[in-house]
Formats: structure tokens, sequence, C-alpha cells
């Protein structure tokens, strides 16, 4: 499921003059996977309050509704795709095909509250002929998929070690604590990796072999590469990985 918390990104109130890079972000997507990040994020808040101490549920609460509040989010994802991204013009061509429509539809069913609940357990097994699961392959390849994931699953755990450490000063430090889960990464990039070719064939599953191999084309080449390597580094700001409660400061306005 990591994988799927991975496609959300994160969306904004859009001006009616909207630049490129604006536009960029509602052709993708962040819009609406934004909202189901945040319907994900208030099931878990929800799921915590019989298990946890008041105390501690309430810090984890504060700490999560700080870090992941949707302006703050917007501002710090904005600006780091406008800062990654020099030229955004080639990938909002093709998010706004009738392909990258595709796709941004099957991306956003896949994390939709209903069906993250419904696969709360695993994904199916999915069936593929070699063709198919050689371009799946490629496409495991060109994406920052397990990366992705794996900066979520960070970001969500640094929410956990901020109130452990307030709650109990000195047990563990801020910076300890960020130090110990950044050494996670690779680990939940492996675990990810495990699963992904079967995950992208259930995301995609909608897509013929054709609609595959123009998807995956665009992946590879520099322009996909530029786009999806300037959203990874968004979705990273966006979440303040790596970074303490304590240590988050005032997001930087517009894009």
């Amino acid at each position: 499921m990591r994988l799927l918390f991975a496609l959300l990104l994160f969306g904004l109130a859009l001006p009616s003059l909207a630049d490129d890079h604006l536009r960029l972000y509602q052709a993708a997507g962040w819009p609406q996977q934004r909202e189901h990040f945040n319907q994900a994020l208030d099931a878990a808040q929800q799921r915590y309050r019989s298990t946890l101490p008041p105390a501690v549920y309430q810090a984890l609460v504060d700490n999560s509704n700080r870090r992941f509040a949707a302006a703050a989010i917007d501002s710090r994802a904005q600006h780091s795709l406008r800062m990654q991204l020099a030229d955004p013009q080639p990938a909002l061509a093709f998010f706004q095909s009738e392909l990258g429509r595709k796709i941004v539809a099957a991306e956003q069913l896949a994390t939709r509250s209903d069906q993250l609940a419904r696969y709360a357990d695993g994904l199916p097994r999915s069936e593929a002929d070699a063709t198919r699961r050689l371009l799946i392959r490629h496409l495991a390849q060109a994406l920052p998929a397990k990366e992705a994931g794996a900066e979520v699953s960070l970001a969500l755990a640094g929410v956990a070690a901020d109130s452990l450490s307030q709650m109990l000063p000195g047990l563990l430090g801020g910076a300890q604590a960020q130090s110990l889960l950044n050494g996670q990464r690779q680990r939940l990039m492996a675990q990810i990796e495990q699963d992904l070719d079967n995950t992208l064939l259930h995301v995609y599953r909608e897509l013929s072999d054709p609609e595959l191999e123009q998807f995956v084309e665009f992946a590879q080449s520099a322009d996909g590469q530029a786009y999806y390597q300037a959203a990874l580094q968004a979705l990273r700001a966006g979440l303040a990985v790596g970074m303490s409660t304590a240590e988050l400061e005032p997001a930087p306005q517009g894009i």
C-alpha cells in the first residue's frame, strides 16, 4: 500500500491566471491526490484514537495537522517544483493529452479511500503476458515509485517520532529520531520493490499495451525524467521529510 500512498500528490487552489507550473499541477492530478491523502490521514488518525493514550494521541494529531496542513504542503511542494523543473511544457502537454488524462484517472482511482480500504490486505495478483510484463518492468524502472513510497512512509513515521520525543523529552532527540528514520529509506524501497510490478499492473490495468508503451516512452524520455524527478523532490518537500516538527519553517509563499 505504500506505493498507492506514494501516488498521492498535493494540489492547490489555482488562481485565474495560472502559469504552466500550476497548470501542470492540475493536469497531473495533484489536487485530487492531495485530497485523497488528507482523507487517508484523517482515517488513520481515527484508528489511532482508540489505541493510544489520550495525551499521546493528541500530540500525534497536533504534529500531524501541523506538518500536513494543506496550505503548508501546497506551498512547500509548489515552490520545490518551480525550483526543480525548469520547463513544465513537455510534461504539461503529455498530461493534457488523451493518454495523460487516462493515466491520471487510473492513479486517482487507485488512491480513492474505498480502493485503499478494499485492498488494505494486499492487491490481487495480476495476470499479464510477457510483453506487458516487460513494459511494466520498464515503467517501474523509469518511475520513482519506490522512492516516493519510502518518502511518504518516512514522513508519516517522522510524526510519530516527533510525538514520542515530545512525550519523553531526552529519550530520543528530534535530530536523532530523524536520523534513525532516514536510515530506513533503503529498507523501505526494497520492500516496495518486491511487489512493484504487480502494483503497477493493477493501477494501469485499463491501459492497452500500445498506451502503456507510450507511457513508458514518456517516462524514460529526458522530459519525463525531468518531471518525475522534480515531482519526487516536490513530494519530499511538501511532506517535509527529514525535518522535525520543531524545525518546520513557515512555508515559502507562492510558486
